[in-house]
């Protein structure tokens, strides 16, 4: 496997692997890349039958042209969402807060996504009628190539931003009609670093004999972060 690595156990890249949106110019080298998306085919999936496939881009006019057509739509949906979901407001008029700070790194990860090093589109090869259930046989891959990034010292984010250029990815890299796109996972160095993920506290997740009854040993480690879940508010 290649170097690099930040020498993480796997207890510490789960519970640490953050959403990584600000890379550096740094190319990801091809033996990472073998290595991540090895990593990533070694996922469980419904009856082994592995029916994810994984369009990897770097770069050339190809991969160029695919990373302007969802820079293009991420642009629309951040823009739109920015202003449905009042980032600019409450506490976002504060440039010190986690609202205002989420809104630069979005901002900065839509306005630069045709620099993203690696474009990483997951598909989904239908082997019976579709149904709700098909993302149980792809996430999980996915999940396995945003932990190996992180033990080989890169980062990455899932996105489903492919939708708004569906056809035109679809024509652009000869994807078959009844393949899913599935998602999309920009991948590169990361500019800042990983570390603790902000999450709800654990009692409020796990539940034990009766619905909203957290066991006793449901209790977060010392030092665990927590964040409020859904979109921000206006109030916020």
């Amino acid at each position: 496997m290649s170097g690099g690595n930040d020498g993480v156990s796997l207890y510490e890249g789960l519970i640490s692997t953050r959403a990584i949106r600000r890379y550096t110019d740094e190319p990801v080298p091809d033996e990472a890349l073998r290595d991540i998306l090895f990593a990533a085919t070694r996922a469980p999936s419904g009856s082994n039958r592995q029916p994810f496939r994984f369009v990897v881009l770097t770069d050339g006019p190809v991969a160029r042209e695919a990373k302007r057509l969802i820079g293009e739509g991420a642009r629309r949906f951040w823009a739109a969402k920015r202003e449905s979901d009042g980032y600019d407001k409450g506490s976002g008029a504060d440039a010190a807060s986690p609202k205002a700070r989420m809104a630069r790194t979005m901002q900065h990860y839509v306005d630069t996504y045709e620099s993203v090093p690696v474009l990483v589109l997951a598909c989904f090869v239908p082997y019976r009628h579709t149904s709700y259930s098909d993302g149980a046989s792809v996430f999980p891959a996915c999940q396995n190539l945003l932990l190996a990034a992180r033990a080989l010292g890169y980062g990455g984010v899932l996105t489903n931003w492919q939708f708004a250029a569906d056809a035109e990815l679809r024509a652009l890299l000869h994807i078959p009609d009844g393949v899913e796109i599935m998602a999309t996972i920009t991948l590169g160095r990361p500019q800042g670093h990983h570390g603790p993920v902000r999450r709800r506290p654990l009692p409020e997740l796990v539940y034990g004999e009766r619905w909203e009854e957290p066991p006793a040993w449901a209790a977060d480690p010392a030092g665990a972060t927590h964040t409020a879940a859904g979109p921000p508010t206006q109030t916020q």
